[in-house]
């Protein structure tokens, strides 16, 4: 598939199929991904693989602790936002609500999934050494961006899930990570359902006038 075209086309998953991805495919959809630039080729991300059974028991760990300590997906605001980012944020609940399973909340949908992974057969959780400061977290964001693109150009559905370091310490302790290793994010990979009304949500992105000032 043409870049430009996987840029245009990809969209996140929310529903996935019942599918393995098998571990040759993986591995070639990781290695397309740590081809991403880094600051001075530090490549400070690490990658874990999460799939089957291990990835549906961190699952459990993760609804359990999201239920126990009533934690939701916020915007991740040091202060108030300005308006543009709710108005923006409602967008996406009037693209994604009319596709929800009858009956299902909105936040219910959002928080559940994503501890869930959304139903994922594969979860890939990325952290960062203690030892270099936030300014890292741009490398990561980039190698996550070229994962989701690859993935996509691969046939393979993807979504970034944030949610997830909030359950830092337990995501640690389940998968036998460094004390030093930082939670950063993680996405959910499979096989996209494509007869999943949630999959045809498709948010709308800024107008450029919105989001680019030009210095000339």
């Amino acid at each position: 598939m043409n870049i430009l075209e996987a840029i245009q086309q990809r969209r996140s998953t929310r529903a996935f199929l019942d599918r393995p991805v098998e571990r040759e495919t993986l591995e070639k959809l990781l290695s397309l991904a740590t081809q991403a630039p880094s600051a001075i080729n530090m490549q400070p991300w690490e990658l874990t693989v999460v799939s089957g059974e291990e990835r549906q028991r961190l699952s459990r760990v993760l609804l359990k602790r999201m239920r126990e300590r009533n934690i939701s997906c916020g915007p991740g605001a040091n202060k108030p936002l300005p308006e543009v980012f709710f108005e923006r944020q409602r967008e996406l609940l009037q693209c994604i609500l009319p596709n929800l399973p009858e009956g299902t909340p909105f936040n219910n949908f959002i928080n559940e999934g994503s501890c869930n992974f959304y139903g994922a057969p594969t979860a890939i959780i990325l952290t960062v050494d203690d030892a270099f400061s936030s300014a890292r977290f741009a490398d990561i964001g980039i190698v996550v961006g070229y994962l989701v693109l690859a993935a996509h150009g691969m046939g393979l559905g993807t979504c970034p899930i944030g949610l997830i370091t909030a359950f830092e310490d337990d995501i640690r302790e389940y998968l036998n990570l460094p004390e030093e290793k930082r939670v950063v994010v993680g996405v959910a990979v499979g096989y996209r359902d494509e007869a999943s009304p949630i999959n045809r949500s498709i948010s709308a992105r800024a107008p450029l006038d919105q989001v680019v000032r030009w210095r000339d």
